[in-house]
């Protein structure tokens, strides 16, 4: 099966994003840090007119699919020294199909492209199966951060990053 990545770049896109995110995350992150805070972070973080605003700040955003069907979305920052993963999330129902590992290397390829030495990205510390995966495609814990993001919620996250061998 055939995994293909879309730059989000119309409107229509990220809706569809949104609405990928609330299936995902409805299906996924309420066992890990709660209802409420999904729907709080929901609203705040993954809609289509916060994630359209991103692009203005140098983040990407692409579709996946695997054959014709949307299964996921990704999201990183293009900064100065690194390549911040910002989101990266899929379906239930495309979990355990290799597509993570596929879209960590396609990270990584954009990386080297862009002559990135660095990959960083944050996943919240009970998020076991992500530490998992992210560890077994070579990212280490290099520190953990808290984040208040107001209403009474933070995001308690390790910090992780894998160094990427650039061709000079």
């Amino acid at each position: 099966m055939k995994t293909t990545y879309v730059e989000a770049s119309k409107p229509e896109d990220f809706v569809l994003i949104e609405n990928l995110a609330h299936e995902i995350w409805h299906e996924y992150y309420p066992e890990i840090i709660g209802l409420e805070q999904v729907v709080y972070m929901l609203k705040k973080f993954q809609n289509s007119t916060y994630m359209q605003h991103q692009v203005q700040e140098s983040f990407v955003y692409f579709l996946i699919y695997r054959e014709d069907h949307p299964a996921g979305y990704l999201s990183y920052q293009i900064q100065k020294d690194q390549l911040f993963l910002s989101k990266m999330y899929l379906l239930d129902k495309f979990r355990g199909q290799k597509i993570g590992k596929e879209s960590l290397d396609f990270v990584e390829e954009n990386a080297v492209a862009l002559q990135l030495p660095k990959i960083r990205l944050t996943v919240n510390k009970d998020n076991l199966n992500a530490i998992k995966a992210y560890e077994s495609a070579g990212f280490v814990n290099y520190g953990e951060a808290v984040t208040d993001i107001s209403d009474g919620f933070v995001m308690d996250d390790y910090l992780m990053e894998k160094n990427i061998e650039l061709k000079r």
